[in-house]
């Protein structure tokens, strides 16, 4: 049992690393864009119940001001 949640450990640990290189080459807007939409979607689906609607919903208005925050002027 123990080997198994090691080996689970391991594999969410890895998982966070790829994914978190995947943002190194990144505009700050992009950044800002990806965590309102990733933010819009816990919010969307909190607020709804798990409803799939709610969460797609939430993340697009999450991403659209993530974005429309950041904008070069």
């Amino acid at each position: 049992m123990n080997t198994l949640h090691q080996s689970k450990l391991a594999i969410v640990m890895m998982a966070l690393l790829l994914t978190l290189s995947g943002c190194s080459g990144m505009s700050e807007q992009d950044r800002n864009t990806a965590l309102g939409a990733g933010a819009g979607a816990i919010g969307g689906s909190v607020l709804t119940g798990g409803s799939t609607m709610g969460t797609i919903g939430g993340a697009a208005v999450g991403g659209v001001i993530g974005h429309e925050t950041s904008k070069p002027e």
